[in-house]
């Protein structure tokens, strides 16, 4: 079976066509959003023929979910600070950084509100989401072999939690999260892994 437009890794001069159409397609979301993502304008902008843009991404949606690939590898590495209070720290001051930025509060923004209305969008956005989880959920678990946390404390939906206060203020007052909500979230996110409400079976 042969891959979906724009999920093959490139190298050499593909993999530089891939980061300048990338970036050319960052940059229309984060300035005018998803309603004007156009790939002749992104090949315009990045300087590429649109041919090559047509033939490797095929569509706005392809594009879009390379692009959130292609974010999802570049996302910092987890921290591990030695203590679960500490690593959920370091994970929402690196989520409050980068919604606090222009470029990529503005991207965010326009990739999730494009996701409520395109499935494709929606199904890259939720892979984005869950490499990223995924990265950082070794701190829950290695806080719980610690005993710092109740036995079957599901790691991910720590993880969650702690993102997800945000988001939901980016989207819902249209303004970037601060240094003093992320710590709220964390905090918020540690007690009630300590209290274990994060423990337990997950219902079907």
């Amino acid at each position: 079976m042969s891959a979906e437009p724009g999920t093959v890794r490139p190298g050499g001069r593909t993999a530089r066509v891939r980061a300048a159409v990338l970036q050319a397609a960052g940059d229309v979301l984060a300035e005018h959003g998803f309603a004007h993502l156009d790939l002749a304008d992104v090949a315009r902008r990045a300087e590429v023929g649109k041919t090559t843009v047509y033939r490797r991404w095929g569509s706005v949606t392809g594009l879009v979910a390379d692009l959130l690939a292609d974010m999802a590898e570049q996302s910092l590495p987890r921290e591990e600070t030695g203590t679960v209070l500490g690593d959920l720290r370091a994970n929402a001051r690196l989520v409050q950084r980068t919604l606090a930025d222009p470029r990529q509060g503005a991207l965010f923004r326009a990739v999730i509100a494009a996701a409520t209305c395109d499935e494709r969008t929606a199904q890259a956005l939720r892979r984005f989401y869950d490499i990223r989880v995924a990265e950082w959920a070794p701190c829950v678990q290695q806080g719980v072999e610690r005993g710092e946390l109740p036995p079957g404390t599901d790691a991910e939906d720590v993880v969650r939690a702690v993102s997800a206060p945000l988001y939901y203020a980016l989207l819902t007052t249209g303004t970037a999260p601060t240094p003093a909500a992320a710590e709220r979230a964390a905090q918020a996110a540690h007690a009630a892994a300590t209290a274990g409400v994060y423990t337990g079976r997950k219902e079907d």
